[in-house]
């Protein structure tokens, strides 16, 4: 009986502090739980604010990305052919300078100056600066500058030095593909800073801005002038050839001296020539003694008469 008096007040004591546990247990649990709710309030919070500004965020990379990948289609679209180029790549236009010189002997310059007109002309070219000498001895010479298209350039330097016995020739070729890149690009870049000054001219109120403006315009305008000018003379000098011909008699004037060598008849005129000139001057020599020769003829015939008539 003793024992199982003892035993109910010690379960009974155990009881107790359980329950005082469970409501400590309880109410930190409680305390536990509203930290943890504010806390998870306050995330949620953040949360929605950081939702909402991710949410702006993602939408324009939403529409960063629509445009990227757009842009993405429509290079890859694009690119395609640049592969294609890179596969099998075009060879861009050449600016070469042609120019050639040529020295011919012909029997007739003229003759031959007509023909390399006509042929220039039939190609598309025509004829430049002509200078035709002549010597003493008769002999010609004629120079002529000829402005051929490129593409018939070959043909017409082999049709032109086949005029007569070719002496000299010289041809020359100059890429200048990198000149005409650089000025194309130059003016480009000149005309935008033309038009960028020309605005703000159109902006400007006050009289020094204005008068300041047009300075600057006309100098890049003038610019700009000299760049076309020299586009325009790099588009000449590649899309015409240049050669020089020189047209000489030399071969006819050798003819013409073989035709004139002496023969029998020349001889017989070069003799009476000498004939006549020797009796001429026999003759003047005659006249100039003649006066001399009567006085002398008179003297004497004076002294002999008086010889005669003196006493022996």
């Amino acid at each position: 009986m003793h024992a199982r008096r003892s035993v109910r007040p010690a379960s009974a004591l155990v009881g107790l502090l359980l329950a005082a546990a469970l409501a400590l247990t309880g109410c930190s649990a409680d305390g536990g739980s509203s930290d943890t709710g504010d806390k998870a309030a306050g995330g949620d919070k953040a949360a929605s604010g950081s939702a909402a500004g991710s949410g702006y965020r993602g939408d324009a990379s939403a529409q960063d990305g629509g445009s990227a990948k757009s842009g993405g289609s429509a290079g890859s679209g694009g690119s395609a052919p640049g592969a294609k180029a890179s596969a099998a790549p075009k060879l861009g236009t050449d600016h070469i300078v042609r120019t050639a010189s040529l020295t011919v002997e012909v029997g007739d310059v003229a003759k031959a100056l007509d023909a390399a007109r006509t042929a220039v002309e039939h190609a598309g070219g025509y004829v430049g600066d002509e200078t035709t000498t002549r010597d003493e001895e008769g002999h010609e010479r004629t120079e002529v500058v000829l402005r051929v298209p490129a593409e018939r350039y070959d043909g017409v330097l082999t049709a032109l030095q086949g005029a007569g016995k070719l002496v000299e020739r010289t041809s020359k070729a100059e890429d200048v593909t990198d000149q005409v890149v650089d000025v194309d690009s130059r003016i480009r870049s000149q005309r935008a800073s033309v038009d960028r000054v020309r605005a703000l001219m159109e902006r400007a109120d006050r009289i020094g801005d204005v008068v300041a403006l047009e300075g600057e315009l006309s100098r890049r305008e003038s610019d700009l002038e000299s760049l076309l000018g020299r586009q325009a003379s790099l588009k000449d000098r590649t899309s015409l050839a240049t050669i020089t011909l020189s047209l000489s008699g030399t071969a006819a004037h050798r003819t013409a001296a073989a035709d004139d060598a002496p023969g029998f008849g020349d001889a017989v005129a070069g003799g009476w020539h000498v004939f006549v000139t020797v009796v001429r001057w026999l003759a003047l020599a005659l006249g100039a003694v003649l006066p001399f020769a009567v006085v002398l003829a008179a003297l004497v015939v004076a002294w002999r008469v008086a010889r005669h008539r003196l006493p022996r």
